[in-house]
């Protein structure tokens, strides 16, 4: 039954990516006959859905190739083909809505064009990768921490949420309920983290000083019995788990480091070229 749902998100995710629809796929995978009725599945009122593009979806999904997926793909194709023709029929294409979130979409897709043709990013070299391959490697601590984190926005909140904690109900269940961090559907869990102790700022391995130093505080399985500042927010903490620092050979990491360096060197020369559209633009408010 799990796996039947966990499949059919699947499709449907495909669905949502607009791989389904018989026309717009026809623009990325007709066959090069068309004439070839063979590599026609079906027709809705004329229009052939090819079995190429149904190719491309399990392709593009990455859905398993048998014959329980071609046969809901070719459902999905088939109903997404019926609702656009009958959209196209009720005149929607017109409607201004749609014409809003294609204008959008053109300028989101030309706009990241734009910087990925024009940002030029320094190229990022193995000495660069080597050297901060080291300063991690120095600035890890003997211990290794994986906490959990629950960020509200207010004390109240976060009072209400330690009032839970206590009468016994489960940190991960109140973090999907009241989190309001991009980790709440993982019940507040965060990666391993490492650092010196005592904690010193600058020497948090990337984590906010006062987050850093309530973990530091914590024993396995214990969390703090108030919440924690960070700006705006209150955030409880929970350490779940604590272990001696591994720290992995420079080849086994070497790829990571550098895709993170570059991703920084592409941010800051797209940060750099849109400060300079910016400023010789000219803005009225």
């Amino acid at each position: 039954m799990k796996a039947n749902r966990q499949f059919s998100k699947r499709i449907i995710g495909a669905l949502a990516l607009g791989l389904l629809s018989g026309h717009a796929l026809a623009q990325q995978a007709t066959p090069a006959s068309a004439a070839d009725a063979s590599a026609v599945f079906a027709k809705v009122n004329g229009q052939p859905l090819y079995r190429a593009q149904l190719d491309n979806v399990m392709r593009m999904a990455g859905l398993p190739d048998n014959d329980a997926t071609r046969a809901a793909l070719e459902k999905q194709m088939i109903s997404g083909e019926v609702v656009r023709q009958a959209a196209e029929k009720a005149n929607y294409a017109d409607r201004p809505e749609v014409k809003q979130v294609l204008t959008a979409a053109r300028a989101k897709a030309v706009s990241e064009l734009y910087l990925r043709d024009n940002a030029k990013p320094a190229t990022v070299t193995d000495q660069q990768v080597k050297a901060r391959y080291d300063q991690m490697a120095a600035q890890a601590g003997s211990q290794e921490y994986k906490p959990r984190v629950i960020s509200v926005a207010d004390d109240a909140t976060a009072g209400q949420v330690l009032a839970k904690l206590k009468s016994g109900q489960s940190f991960d269940d109140l973090a999907r309920q009241y989190s309001q961090a991009s980790n709440r559907a993982a019940g507040g869990e965060m990666g391993w983290v490492t650092f010196k102790t005592p904690v010193t700022d600058g020497q948090t391995g990337g984590l906010p000083l006062p987050l850093a130093q309530a973990i530091a505080q914590l024993k396995a399985g214990g969390y703090t019995q108030a919440p924690v500042t960070l700006g705006t927010s209150r955030v409880i903490v929970k350490l779940d788990a604590v272990r001696p620092t591994q720290i992995l050979p420079y080849d086994k990491v070497k790829d990571a480091i550098r895709q993170q360096l570059e991703a920084s060197q592409q941010q800051q020369a797209t940060d750099a070229l849109v400060g300079k559209l910016t400023k010789d633009a000219k803005i009225e408010r």
